[in-house]
């Protein structure tokens, strides 16, 4: 027995619905996805943080966005982020002295945290042997 033409219309409205709810679940994946890849990139961040900031368990989210507040509206940071941003902003890979950690990356780290103490005093505090790598 052949199709009618409702037949025929119906069987297009059902592959209608498919491909819908087929775009729905590619959505969702895509959002999940993107909501993954935001946590990771959060957590990874916190950590970078609290491995600069000596007794950093011991603030609260407060006194943490306090402090980025105020450093980061120095005119050394924002100078520092400029000098990185370019770097960074045509390869999705940081530079090489970025990622390695032999002593001569860790001089200049150690220059802008000594700077960062000497803007403010709260940073002096805590175990600097930490920080330094030893």
């Amino acid at each position: 027995m052949s199709k009618t033409r409702l037949d025929k219309i119906a069987s297009y409205d059902d592959q209608i619905a498919q491909l819908i709810n087929r775009k729905k679940q590619e959505m969702q994946k895509h959002k999940a996805e993107e909501r993954k890849a935001r946590t990771r990139r959060l957590i990874q961040r916190g950590a970078i943080l609290e491995g600069f900031i000596p007794e950093a368990e011991t603030y609260t989210e407060d006194e943490i966005q306090t402090f980025l507040k105020e450093t980061l509206a120095t005119k050394f940071a924002r100078d520092a982020l400029r000098r990185i941003k370019p770097a960074t902003a045509n390869n999705a890979t940081p530079p090489k002295a970025e990622t390695q950690t032999d002593s001569t990356d860790k001089a200049p780290a150690k220059t802008a945290t000594a700077q960062q103490e000497a803007a403010n005093p709260a940073l002096s505090g805590g175990d600097g042997g930490a920080r330094d790598g030893g």
